[in-house]
């Protein structure tokens, strides 16, 4: 067992046919990996120890295949008639309304562009235009929460402004406008909830900027696009947007924040590492943590594919999300200095505030699990 486990190892494995700066393979999508497929249902709880993070702990089980009882498949039944039509038609209507607000603010005018060509965006517009986008962005993201059964959100602060003390022993100016917002990362239901609240801008795939309706929207959020995984220049020239953006961000009240999250989804229940772009600024970050309480389905986005955890978000009569706001960290002079130092403090500081334990797998390992579980279910 401990040899095959090994063998998995995102370091053995055969490197793709395709370079690394584009890859867009699906997460759950079967490998034909040999030594993949061959995990037994005995080598599932060391699997289950060792990727943890992506491990579903709700009566559906990993990927959302798990046997369910009666009475949670005539639940399942009932919503699929009667609740899931009228959900997925509201959502549809407030996407296609916010697509058509973002096409009229937009109309006639000509999106900012950075000078490497890849990145554009309407989010520095001014005046009205951008008045109207916010404002209807954040009403139209609480009014999608409240369709997916997010009728609530239980919201609490802590403390005010965080941080090293300066050489006089007071703290630094509390009420300094950070440059960006870092948060744990656990469901797309994430970027709703940040959407409705602070309205910031997001790393996002390259190519969500050419989906229909969303890739207007995501230029008028600000999002910084980059290609996942990749180790070319073009990562050095993405770091350097973020970091210029949340730089602008800090020092200019009308610019849109940055919001970011610690690379792929998890269970809810782990902290990522972030990456060291948004403290290469300098510049003090609010941090976030998310919590999503649930009873029978988890919101959290981790072994399952994409349309089966829409469809189950959607069947659950009444969906939670807790949401705790920190006190804005001021960074020392060391960790200015160092973004490593501070990206690892601040993390420490939400691992510890939100109960969460943290692990420094990523996206390579989440992909194995994956295709462990894929080979597991093809054996069934």
């Amino acid at each position: 067992m401990e040899t095959e486990l090994k063998d998995l190892s995102p370091a053995t494995q055969p490197p793709p046919p395709a370079p690394a700066d584009k890859d867009d393979r699906p997460l759950l999508k079967p490998e034909p990996d040999a030594e993949a497929s061959a995990i037994t249902p005995e080598n599932l709880a060391e699997l289950e120890k060792r990727f943890a993070a992506y491990v579903r702990r709700d009566a559906y089980g990993s990927m959302g295949r798990g046997e369910l009882p009666l009475r949670e498949k005539v639940l399942l039944g009932v919503a699929m008639a009667t609740l899931v039509p009228v959900r997925v038609v509201a959502a549809l209507a407030i996407l296609v309304a916010y697509y058509l607000i973002c096409r009229g603010c937009t109309l006639l005018k000509k999106p900012n562009r950075e000078e490497e060509g890849e990145q554009e965006d309407y989010a520095h517009m001014g005046g009205w235009r951008r008045k109207v986008i916010v404002a209807c962005g954040r009403v139209l993201s609480r009014a999608m929460l409240f369709v997916m059964g997010f009728y609530w959100i239980n919201e609490t602060s802590r403390g005010a402004s965080c941080g090293p003390e300066d050489d006089g022993g007071k703290r630094q100016e509390e009420h300094e406008r950070p440059g960006a917002i870092v948060s744990n990362h656990v469901s797309y239901v994430d970027i709703l909830y940040h959407m409705s609240s602070s309205f910031p801008s997001f790393v996002a795939k390259r190519s969500v900027a050419k989906l229909p309706l969303v890739g207007l929207i995501s230029k008028c959020l600000g999002c910084v696009y980059v290609q996942r995984e990749s180790k070319s220049s073009d990562f050095k020239g993405v770091s350097g947007v973020i970091t210029e953006r949340v730089r602008e961000a800090h020092q200019n009240k009308d610019a849109p924040m940055m919001m970011l999250f610690p690379g792929t989804t998890t269970n809810g229940e782990y902290l990522l590492p972030f990456k060291t772009g948004a403290f290469l600024a300098k510049a003090p970050v609010l941090p976030v943590i998310l919590n999503y309480p649930y009873q029978r389905f988890s919101p959290a986005w981790d072994s399952i594919s994409g349309a089966r955890h829409v469809l189950f978000l959607l069947c659950q009569f009444i969906n939670h999300i807790e949401v705790t706001h920190l006190p804005v960290y001021h960074p020392s002079e060391q960790e200015k200095n160092d973004a490593k130092l501070y990206a690892n403090n601040v993390r420490k500081l939400m691992a510890k505030e939100g109960h969460l334990i943290l692990s420094d797998i990523g996206l390579a390992e989440k992909r194995v699990y994956h295709a462990a579980l894929n080979g597991l279910i093809c054996q069934c």
